[in-house]
């Protein structure tokens, strides 16, 4: 059943999977990073912001090992002929998105890491055109506009004038250049090796962490290291399990399954579940501005993936 659904891309045949599977999966991977930006804010005072995503892509990768060991060496062939792209999406998607977001959460706010993260379907739509030609139809652009009302609304919290008084700071900045480097590391998805998903996440996790390796050295010499305490070591362990295996095993599926343009709106999703997780979490209120949100990103979804 598993081999069905999520085939290796070298055993040459097309994968079989319920029509709710992609869009299932691509839910998931966006309610597993909004709990990663929300948890980034708040351990800002106490983690550097490598040593977080070092640790993170660290203990990802130690947990994936022992599944794909014997998977590694099975596909070595195809690792070897596509260890361009593989080093390309490793330095794209794990070296640079979460250290820049990171980063960012020093100088900026969650609110405006997620409205940044509402432009990343725009930034792929326009990626894949550059690569692919891939183009888009009048409806889908209108899709798109919706999903991107939708997640405003739900950051400026119904308010229009909110998003008049935000102010940008330079961590604003870094979040442009994630959005951007995942943007490319989405759209470049389908060009990957033809290997396991399994395998090619821990090649990438790998590399993605031994390419932050100097920059963690240069960090703990620049800031110091960080308390280990039970929190931290908590909060290590959250970021390495779900925004990292589970999130990207459910996104690179899923990106597979129904491509970077139609996938890419699910991000949007980020903004109405860090909204969920606050209500859920740290008590604040329901409001009709969510209602809405929630209307605007789904309608635009449908309007994007009607075929």
């Amino acid at each position: 059943m598993t081999k069905h659904l999520f085939p290796n891309p070298g055993d040459g045949y097309r994968p079989r999977y319920p029509k709710w599977l992609p869009y299932g999966l691509l839910t998931i991977a966006p309610l597993c990073w909004a709990g990663n930006i929300v948890l980034a804010q708040g351990v800002t005072g106490i983690i550097p912001p490598v040593a977080f995503a070092f640790w993170r892509w660290t203990v990802a990768f130690i947990v994936l090992l022992p599944f794909s060991v014997f998977g590694l060496k099975s596909d070595w062939h195809f690792t070897r002929k596509g260890w361009r792209m593989l080093i390309l999406l490793s330095f794209l998607g794990i070296s640079c998105f979460n250290t820049l977001l990171y980063t960012a959460m020093h100088t900026t706010t969650a609110i405006n890491g997620s409205l940044i993260q509402t432009a990343m379907p725009a930034f792929i739509i326009v990626i894949t055109w550059l690569v692919y030609r891939e183009r888009v139809t009048p409806l889908q652009v209108f899709g798109v506009s919706l999903t991107v009302l939708g997640a405003l609304l739900v950051i400026v919290r119904g308010q229009i004038t909110n998003l008049i008084n935000l102010v940008f700071v330079p961590g604003d900045l870094l979040m442009v250049l994630a959005v951007i480097c995942y943007a490319f590391y989405s759209a470049l998805l389908p060009k990957r090796p033809k290997i396991g998903m399994l395998n090619f996440l821990t090649w990438t996790f790998g590399l993605g962490a031994l390419g932050l390796l100097p920059v963690y050295i240069w960090e703990i010499f620049s800031l110091g290291t960080f308390p280990v305490t039970m929190s931290v070591l908590s909060s290590i362990l959250y970021v390495a399990l779900f925004p990292s295996i589970l999130a990207y095993l459910c996104w690179n599926h899923g990106i597979a399954m129904i491509g970077a343009n139609r996938g890419g709106l699910f991000i949007n999703l980020i903004p109405l579940f860090a909204s969920i997780m606050s209500i859920v979490w740290l008590g604040e209120s329901l409001h009709f501005f969510h209602f809405i949100g929630m209307t605007f990103i789904g309608s635009g979804m449908l309007l994007f993936n009607r075929r």
